[in-house]
């Protein structure tokens, strides 16, 4: 086993006072999950669309100095909700199977006390398309005048739907137009915001029997398919929902039965078809006659349609008895329906209260619940329960109205969002036709408290005093009945109580006089609501906080160029070191990964400021192994918080010169070079010996330019899937401008009748990306490897990209292999094409040896690969 050794050299102290150090936060927010669009509105901003169900990812890239903190909020949609609140590496927020309600703006702010907080935003759209609902009500008109009877049929069809529904009508296959003929209309209602279309068939012919299909659709957005729902229109016989009313004398403005005064009583049926329902009374089980004081009336304005009403006028004691209501289809086969109503001295209108003592019911989460109103009259109607609350519209069971029988409405397992005001009120229909009669009854779901914090970390100087706060954030009583104190779990004596002036004490103190070893350590807050209880948590102690390495540091990597060591500066900033005592010294440990030999060794520091850029070099580190480091800060309390990160080599891309600059490929990170994520497909890295044996003949280099078969070289392979005109981009790393021209030398193979381009771009990264053609040669070169010179001028930090471009066939594969990039101007003597080598096997020469290839150049090129 390999044991590394590593010179550990002095500290290079680097003094950087506050903000010259320390860089602000900024934020940006990427999305990585399954959108279906990201797009730009028309007021800049940004758009997520994604299906409900899917799942949303979404991430805060940060920069700065200290590494910035991320949170996660969300307005608008149903309510304002935080996510989570993520620690300092872990800035991805996750929704699996998004809801329509999770819609809204989402906001990642960065924060890391340098300047004022990054602050990101972008609205997430959920789409959603709900299964339509289909609605079928019935009217009968009766023109007197003419004896016209007018049959209409409204069919309504509501979705829910991001964004809205477009409507569809169909009768059978055929859709159906507004106004196509005179039979049929179709509109939209007020105050329905495009969720409802109405279709009204006027004066039912014999061909509007038949069936009727409501299509929706949001047009494929995200993928959502059509949804429909039909509804078949017959003349077949059908009767359901008995119901009757008890209107007093409306004329007097009495909501009493009295004699003397007027009386109806009204009976109805739903029935398809509505108009063929015929209505028969019987009093006392006879059938009632009609008189001066006994009308029968059918289609009453004030009732639903085709309602038979039975008015007593003048109302006597002889009136008094058992009415009897039968609805039936003559000459069909369905059965009578029937309601039955008394009217006697004791029929009297419904009055509604709530039973001693249940105005208010309190219950504990998860518990079920009893809400109970009682209703007196004769006949005793049904009751109606709905909610106070205008934020809680609904009930618990989904609906705005629920009806009960008996005046009780039992909830099963109550949560907190249950409780509020209920409403309870006697229904229209199976009693007086008066105005309903209503009570309330609060409900009151206790459940636990929630503190905060729930868990903070207190730093604090040896010798000084501290004090822990837990406050009760919410909880149901709002009061703590009980705060118990614990420290390292034993119980402590209990605090100075909260002044008597404190009606509802909402937190509790715990003073420490001084922080020392013995009373660093976990403190634990119990806070009880006679309900359940909740904890704060708080770590005490005098440590040191943890230093924050600095990632920003440009080009970190010194390479050796007579040895296979790199080197390292391995640079930090202290976190808060004014928070607690001065940081003596540092304690480091580096461990090669894969390996169990550590290497210690203390770095003593002076007075560490807030700010102040610490400098370390790692020397003596192999190639290209990586390394585990841990730095822990040492004050007189002892060891304070440790930080680690891994060290990964990699080549230097910075100031490009005559020596170490040269890139074979030979390595499996390619010199830092990336493919061009916006390209058709990408370069790949093979050499003789991995390359495909079934690749097409006659294109293409049989090794790299060494003419070994272990040596790589970059490709691009054009064979199907590859189209005409597909590119391959290849784009270096990113290089520090350090000099005004720079030469690009590189060796190229274009080989194949079917050769397409190959072109260098540079990238300038001055303001924004810009791409600009610095080379290209198109068309087949023949079975050798030919190097070119290209001159560029940057005028800032810039990249070379080499553009592989598909020809019109698979004979076109093109390869590059030994890219340099040096200072100063290309060779002005460009090298003879002809006088270079074909690959081995053809006859040919090699590649004569340009001065580059002296004795140092030869043993740094055997170092690179």
């Amino acid at each position: 086993m390999e044991v590394t050794c590593l010179l550990l050299l002095a500290l290079i102290p680097f003094h950087c006072r506050g903000q010259g150090v320390y860089a602000p936060a900024q934020a940006q927010i990427v999305h990585a999950g399954q959108a279906c669009v990201v797009k730009e509105d028309n007021i800049s901003e940004r758009v997520y669309t994604i299906r409900e169900g899917d799942t949303l990812v979404l991430q805060c890239l940060v920069t700065g100095h200290p590494r910035p903190q991320v949170r996660w909020t969300k307005t608008a949609g149903s309510a304002s909700d935080k996510f989570q609140e993520t620690s300092v590496f872990n800035e991805t927020l996750r929704i699996e199977r998004i809801a329509r309600t999770q819609g809204g703006r989402y906001y990642c702010k960065a924060e890391n006390g340098v300047g004022v907080p990054a602050i990101k935003s972008i609205r997430v759209d959920v789409q959603y398309l709900d299964e339509p609902v289909l609605t079928v009500h019935q009217t009968v008109s009766d023109v007197r005048g003419n004896f016209y009877q007018e049959k209409t049929v409204f069919l309504r069809c509501t979705v829910n739907s991001n964004p809205p529904a477009r409507f569809i009508w169909k009768r059978g296959s055929d859709t159906l137009s507004h106004s196509q003929d005179n039979g049929v209309d179709i509109y939209e209602p007020l105050y329905t915001q495009g969720e409802t279309k109405v279709l009204k068939l006027k004066n039912l012919r014999p061909q509007d029997y038949a069936s009727y299909t409501c299509q929706v659709s949001v047009r494929n957005v995200c993928g959502i398919p059509d949804k429909a729902i039909t509804f078949r229109l017959t003349n077949t016989t059908a009767m359901k929902n008995a119901t009757f009313q008890i209107t007093p004398d409306v004329i007097k403005e009495s909501e009493n039965i009295q004699l003397g005064q007027d009386l109806k009583l009204s009976c109805h049926v739903d029935a398809v078809p509505q108009e063929k329902v015929t209505y028969q009374w019987f009093k006392n089980g006879k059938p009632a006659r009609m008189s001066k004081r006994l009308l029968v009336t059918r289609n009453d304005p004030e009732l639903p349609a085709v309602t038979s009403s039975l008015e007593l006028i003048d109302l006597h004691f002889s009136d008094y008895g058992t009415y009897l209501c039968v609805a039936s289809f003559p000459g069909a086969p369905v059965p009578d329906l029937s309601v039955e109503v008394n009217i006697s001295s004791e029929t009297v209108p419904p009055t509604i209260s709530v039973p001693k003592g249940r105005a208010v019911v309190t219950v504990r989460e998860g518990s079920p619940a009893e809400l109970q109103c009682e209703v007196r009259g004769k006949p005793r109607p049904p009751v109606l329960w709905s909610r106070v609350d205008k934020e809680a519209a609904l009930l618990p069971s989904g609906l705005p109205l629920e009806e009960t029988p008996d005046g009780k409405l039992r909830l099963e397992r109550v949560s907190r969002d249950m409780s509020g005001t209920y409403r309870c009120q006697t229904a229209r229909y199976n009693g007086f036709n008066v105005r309903p009669r209503e009570a309330q009854v609060q409900l009151n779901v206790q459940f636990p408290p929630e503190v905060e914090p729930s868990s903070q970390d207190v730093r604090q100087a040896l010798g000084r005093p501290v004090l822990l706060r837990c406050s009760l954030l919410r909880g149901s009583p709002q009061r703590i009945a009980s705060a118990l104190w614990r420290f390292k779990g034993q119980l402590l004596p209990p605090p100075p109580a909260v002044p008597v002036a404190a009606e509802t004490p909402d937190h509790s103190e715990l003073r420490l006089d001084a922080v020392t070893r013995d009373s660093s350590g976990s403190y634990e807050c119990s806070v009880s609501n006679d309900v359940g209880s909740a904890a704060c948590l708080f770590q005490v102690s005098a440590k040191a906080y943890s230093p924050e390495f600095y990632f920003d540091t440009p080009n970190p990597t010194r390479s050796h160029k007579l040895s296979k060591n790199y080197s390292y500066v391995l640079q930090w900033t202290q976190r808060e070191p004014d928070a607690v005592d001065p940081v003596l010294n540092y304690r480091l440990s580096v461990r090669q990964l894969n390996q169990h030999n550590t290497m210690v060794k203390a770095i003593p520091v002076r007075r560490v400021e807030k700010g102040q850029l610490l400098e370390y070099i790692l020397t003596d580190l192999r190639v290209p192994h990586s390394y585990e480091v841990r730095l822990t800060p040492y004050t007189t309390f002892g060891a304070g918080d440790m930080a680690s990160r891994i060290i990964h080599y990699t080549e230097p891309i910075n100031s490009p010169n005559l020596s170490d600059n040269t890139c074979h490929f030979e390595d499996e990170k390619i010199c830092g070079y990336t493919q061009d994520l916006t390209d058709n497909f990408d370069w790949t890295r093979q050499n003789a010996l991995t390359q495909n044996p079934k690749r097409s003949p006659n294109t293409g280099p049989p090794t790299d330019i060494s003419g070994t078969p272990e040596g790589y070289y970059m490709f691009i392979e054009t064979s199907r899937p590859r189209e005409l005109g597909d590119r391959a981009r290849l784009v270096s790393p990113l290089y520090n401008a350090s000099a005004k021209f720079y030469c690009v030398s590189f060796f190229y193979h274009m080989y194949g009748k079917h050769i397409g381009s190959l072109n260098l771009l540079v990238r300038s990264r001055n303001k924004g990306a810009l791409d600009t053609h610095a080379w290209s040669l198109s068309g087949n070169k023949g079975n050798v490897w030919q190097q070119a010179h290209v001159p560029i001028n940057p005028s800032g930090p810039f990249q070379i990209i080499f553009e592989g471009v598909r020809g019109s066939g698979y004979l076109g594969d093109i390869a590059i292999d030994d890219v340099t990039l040096k200072k100063g101007e290309c060779p002005r003597k460009q090298m003879d094409p002809n006088k270079v080598v074909v690959m081995p096997g053809s006859g040919a020469p090699r590649r004569p040896c340009p001065q580059l290839w002296g004795p140092m150049a030869i043993f740094l090129l055997a170092l690179q690969r």
